[in-house]
């Protein structure tokens, strides 16, 4: 009798584990994913959609693993900290470094924007070709946005008061692209896939073309917080994008929204 009794006690404890293996198992995959109003990357569609290259590369990625991520709208700091801290799965975006590296899984960097030397078509004999520091000889009138890191070449230039003579900072971008609408400069430097995004919006894409210059080339990614994401999962991330490159899907993404960008090896 006493051995009857504790049958159904073991019956429902084993219901209860394979009850709670099958809840386990069917989880939704469902990460939180970082986004900040930054076209061509993430930004809010007239339609109250977000949207973007990021945000659509990783939606198509995750599908494609049966995941799907909650977007987030945060200033980059606490991004930085809440991945960290493990309250944030995602963050696009990421330069690599060795302090990161301790917290962060990095994908593999399939493609990246540079920074690169745009200026109106109309001032193409004057354009630099080999370095930044033809601009103090020719004349070029330069553009560029206060408190923007462009690379080591315009950093050490900065310095040089002559190269200051001939440069014109701004604080807004748009401002900048105006004013080269106008001829006051004849070009500026600016994230290669923001601008050809910005200069189809601002219908100047015909008149303003990516010179050969670039400026810096430091490739940022995808980071994938180490307290909440498993390396495996990474490594299958990355063979989804390898995928996607090799199918034209990756491409296809950026070129939505950065018409005209060149493949980058």
């Amino acid at each position: 009798m006493h051995n009857r009794a504790r049958m159904p006690r073991r019956l429902l404890l084993c219901l209860l584990l394979l009850f709670s293996a099958a809840a386990w198992a069917e989880a939704p995959c469902v990460l939180t994913q970082r986004w900040n109003q930054d076209p061509p990357y993430s930004m809010k569609m007239p339609d109250g959609r977000i949207s973007g290259i990021y945000v659509d590369l990783l939606r198509e990625a995750l599908a494609r693993m049966d995941c799907s991520a909650v977007l987030v709208e945060m200033p980059w700091a606490r991004a930085v900290a809440e991945l960290h801290a493990g309250r944030l799965d995602i963050l696009p975006g990421m330069l690599r470094n060795p302090e990161r590296e301790s917290f962060v899984h990095f994908a593999i960097e399939r493609w990246h924007a540079r920074n690169v030397l745009f200026a109106h078509v109309d001032t193409q004999a004057n354009w630099p070709r080999a370095s930044l520091d033809e601009v103090r000889r020719s004349g070029f009138k330069l553009g560029a946005q206060i408190g923007v890191n462009y690379g080591p070449a315009f950093a050490a230039l900065d310095r040089d008061p002559a190269f200051h003579r001939g440069l014109e900072l701004s604080a807004s971008r748009t401002r900048l692209w105006q004013m080269l609408k106008l001829r006051r400069i004849d070009g500026l430097i600016a994230d290669e896939w923001t601008a050809r995004y910005e200069l189809a919006q601002l219908n100047m894409q015909d008149s303003v073309r990516a010179t050969s210059l670039v400026l810096s080339d430091e490739a940022s990614g995808i980071g994938f917080s180490k307290a909440t994401v498993k390396p495996d999962f990474v490594a299958r991330f990355n063979a989804v994008t390898e995928a996607m490159e090799r199918d034209g899907s990756y491409r296809a993404i950026v070129q939505k929204y950065s018409p005209g960008v060149p493949q980058v090896p």
